[in-house]
């Protein structure tokens, strides 16, 4: 009979801090190599772990823990060995990187089956010969598919030969961007975002699908009424002292671009600032990495109740990377509690390192030909006829919230640069009686990076992500202002080309009345997490090849050999 063993009390926390992802690096081997062989396979996992580490990042740019274990993998014995060094570290992120031939299921298997099945898995090889790693790369990557599991397979190049040998750039960048596509599903399981108010305007497109997102994601959707802010923002719930700094800082960087016409409006800018202040530490209090925020109608246009100052300048600083304090990490926001919206630029904020996101309108389509029309009414003759619009026309992206300040300013930016751009006109009265003020910028040209918006399908249970590869461009300023002022001058605009998409596909293929964008995100980093996710890339555009080496990532094994991308995701959904 064993004697009595008490249980072990745990220590208090005074705040749980979520969990930062951690990559694990390692390597298989076969007990019948060479001495100088494994060796040069510890090299290589080092090599492998280096590449890695510091080149990935959260959005707040704290670098994503990298650590590697020189036990070679040779059989079940040292997989248990591997396992349990990851998970004393924390490890849910394995990169296997061979240079030797090994046993499958002896060996990766042995290890991989000791972790979650929704642990993401990279296999990165060299085309070596004398081994050979690359051989038992196949032999893996094949196994995995076979029994249904994802894996990403990177054959890319180091020498042959040589105990130290060198990854190529090339090879490099496909695996930092699968990391951050791998970083971007672990990071934002069991994290949550913050939504204020119902489903906005009855957008069926912008509905919180709490259980699909659960279960797709991993994330949860905490919902606020709007009351509490109200409430919160009456009883004046935020400090006073940093209220006057904000306002401060606004007044130094805006100054007269800050349209007011008494002390109401003036009290009515405050208010909007306090929101920020209010939803901030409210957000910060549940740990939360983005949020919403209804408005439309109850908030500030409902005149059956008191309007309240729309949150224009509050949406616009949480997607900023900078406020009254300084630079920060942005924090997607959604203006009209556009919840699929905010999945977007959560997810697509989280896999460029922190860029900042935008939130637009899909406003208006403007072909080529009506260009050139509305130039020729106004008397403009002088036109560049090698330039974007000229030849295929743009999308004018806008909207009354949400638009990162960053966006008035190529990246890079100083803040001081950024904020000369932008004005603070007073909203429109008809739509928002509670008052308060518009954000007003226009994008420069030549600012690259993915334009997407994720859809919910009730019929397949799945999301999908609509993209294309853009860019901002730049029209005359006489054609700009006019072009403008055909939609509402007084907001944010950014005149958008898609790479691929005609501009009859873009009308009539989006998803919803918002589209976003993010710059600087490479192609495979989307397509790699809508491997990992179950996303569906949804590409119709004409135009544009099935695969673009060096832009596209490999498709993998597992979606071939189960009749395709989609057929295998829907097949995963399915159970």
């Amino acid at each position: 009979m064993t004697g009595k063993v008490e249980a072990k009390r745990l220590a208090d926390i005074r705040k749980g801090t979520p969990k930062v992802p951690v990559i694990g690096v390692f390597a298989t081997s076969d007990p019948r190599i060479d001495e100088a062989s494994r060796t040069r396979c510890r090299n290589i996992v080092k090599m492998a772990a280096d590449v890695i580490s510091g080149q990935v990042v959260l959005p707040d740019k704290t670098p994503v823990p990298v650590v590697y274990s020189t036990v070679l993998v040779d059989g079940e014995a040292q997989a248990d060995i591997v396992a349990q060094q990851f998970r004393r570290a924390g490890v849910d992120i394995l990169v296997l990187a061979p240079d030797t031939w090994a046993f499958p299921q002896l060996t990766a298997i042995s290890l991989l089956q000791q972790f979650p099945s929704n642990t993401p898995l990279n296999i990165t090889c060299g085309n070596s010969g004398p081994k050979p790693g690359v051989v038992y790369a196949h032999a893996l990557n094949g196994a995995i598919s076979q029994y249904g599991r994802l894996v990403s397979l990177n054959v890319g190049t180091w020498s042959d030969t040589g105990m130290k040998p060198k990854m190529t750039a090339q090879t490099a960048k496909n695996l930092i961007d699968w990391c951050y596509a791998a970083v971007t599903a672990v990071a934002l399981r069991g994290r949550r975002v913050v939504v204020l108010g119902h489903d906005s305007m009855g957008m069926e497109t912008a509905l919180a699908h709490i259980l699909a997102t659960r279960n797709t994601f991993g994330l949860e959707i905490t919902r606020l009424d709007m009351k509490l802010l109200a409430d919160m923002l009456n009883k004046r719930a935020y400090s006073k002292k940093e209220l006057k700094e904000l306002r401060g800082w606004v007044d130094k960087y805006i100054g007269k671009r800050l349209e007011l016409r008494d002390e109401a409006d003036s009290e009515r800018f405050d208010k909007s600032l306090a929101m920020y202040l209010i939803i901030r530490d409210l957000m910060a209090d549940l740990n939360a990495v983005g949020g919403g925020f209804m408005s439309q109608l109850e908030w500030g246009s409902d005149l059956r109740g008191i309007p309240l100052p729309v949150a224009d300048v509050t949406e616009s600083l949480f997607n900023s990377t900078f406020d009254h304090n300084g630079r920060k990490a942005p924090v997607p926001y959604a203006t009209e509690a556009d919840v699929q919206g905010l999945l977007t630029m959560l997810f697509m904020t989280y896999m460029s390192g922190g860029n900042p996101p935008l939130f637009m309108d899909f406003r208006k389509v403007w072909e080529a030909w009506e260009i050139k029309a509305l130039a020729k009414k106004l008397g403009i003759s002088r036109l560049d006829k090698k330039a974007d619009w000229y030849n295929k026309g743009l999308v004018d992206g806008d909207n009354s919230g949400s638009a990162s300040f960053d966006w008035a300013q190529a990246p890079g930016a100083s803040i001081k640069k950024i904020m000369d751009s932008i004005s603070l006109p007073l909203a429109e009265e008809n739509y928002f009686p509670g008052g308060g003020n518009a954000v007003n910028f226009m994008t420069p040209a030549g600012i690259e990076g993915i334009a997407g918006r994720l859809a919910y399908s009730s019929a397949a249970g799945l999301f999908s992500m609509i993209w294309d590869e853009a860019r901002t461009t730049e029209v005359p300023a006489k054609l700009a202002r006019a072009m403008c002022e055909l939609t509402t001058p007084i907001w944010p605009h950014t005149f958008v080309v898609p790479k691929y998409a005609s501009m009859t596909e873009y009308k009539q293929y989006p998803p919803a009345n918002h589209f976003h964008m993010t710059w600087d995100l490479p192609v495979a980093r989307l397509e790699h997490w809508m491997d990992l996710t179950g996303v569906l890339s949804v590409t119709p555009w004409s135009a544009r090849p099935k695969f673009i080496e060096g832009v596209d990532r490999p498709v993998p094994l597992v979606h071939l050999i189960n009749g395709g991308e989609d057929a295998y995701k829907l097949l995963k959904s399915r159970g």
